[in-house]
């Protein structure tokens, strides 16, 4: 019997209703497009970093990553996701034990082989319970719906994983270019407006910059995920560009105690 991890957060960060949905993530994508131009190289993605929180929160920051999928649109047949772990512990990285994710807008089908491939590694588990409650994975499940056609997932929660760790199981299934990497990941959490600001450039400099060891360890709660990507970027001469950085203060929150967010396209 095939088992499919349920919504966890529907209804919470985002819509649980099917029309809803898919109307909040049309509005988000046509928000988004043509907002920033991307250079050439990068019109054909490789890799996201998109942000996690609730959709009135770092929904455009996240639509404006997924809007430079067009180009891949029928071209992209899996999207290995990683995320950090927010609701259990993770020894380094933890596959779900599902065949599907479902999502108000459908159920999307990990890809067996891959997994199959994973499961074997040392560096990997298997923990239904990781990705039981789990939303960071979860929220970027509508936008690739919305954005790409017939496609798998591989999802992957980080935990207590060594970038180095999170690199090499990314090399494992990172197969030409119908392979995406979707890493998700909030910046800083909870620093007023102008402080959270500051730190998130500081961030998106390493980022841009493929500089891993300058990412601190309040910089993003998927910093490890993150650094795993730029390790593999850095290995294959991949460039990676800003679309959007904001926080909750610049979308639906006050500025006293703002999440930041941003969102890169790699390739």
């Amino acid at each position: 019997m095939n088992s499919v991890r349920p919504p966890a957060v529907a209804g919470m960060f985002y819509p649980e209703g099917e029309n809803e949905l898919r109307s909040a993530v049309r509005t988000l994508l046509e928000e988004a497009e043509g907002v920033v131009p991307i250079e050439e190289p990068l019109r054909r993605p490789r890799a996201l970093i998109a942000p996690h929180a609730g959709y009135v929160y770092s929904g455009p920051v996240a639509a404006s990553a997924y809007a430079r999928l067009r180009p891949v649109r029928d071209v992209v047949r899996r999207v290995t996701l990683l995320g950090p772990a927010h609701t259990a512990p993770v020894r380094a990285l933890a596959l779900p034990g599902a065949d599907a994710f479902s999502t108000p807008l459908g159920e999307v089908a990990l890809d067996r082989d891959a997994v199959g491939r994973l499961a074997e590694r040392s560096e990997v588990e298997v923990s239904p319970r990781a990705h039981a409650q789990e939303h960071c994975l979860e929220v970027q499940l509508p936008f690739l719906q919305m954005t790409l056609d017939d496609f798998t997932i591989v999802p992957l929660v980080v935990g207590d994983a060594t970038p180095t760790e999170v690199a090499d199981v990314l090399e494992s299934v990172w197969d030409g270019t119908e392979t995406l990497v979707v890493i998700s990941s909030d910046l800083s959490h909870y620093r007023d407006y102008d402080t959270a600001r500051r730190l998130d450039r500081t961030t998106a400099r390493a980022i841009e910059t493929l500089r891993s060891d300058d990412l601190a360890p309040e910089s993003a709660c998927g910093r490890t995920p993150i650094a795993g990507l730029l390790e593999v970027a850095r290995r294959r001469g991949l460039a990676v560009h800003n679309v959007d950085l904001r926080s909750s203060g610049d979308t639906a929150g006050p500025r006293d105690r703002v999440v930041g967010y941003g969102a890169w396209v790699i390739g």
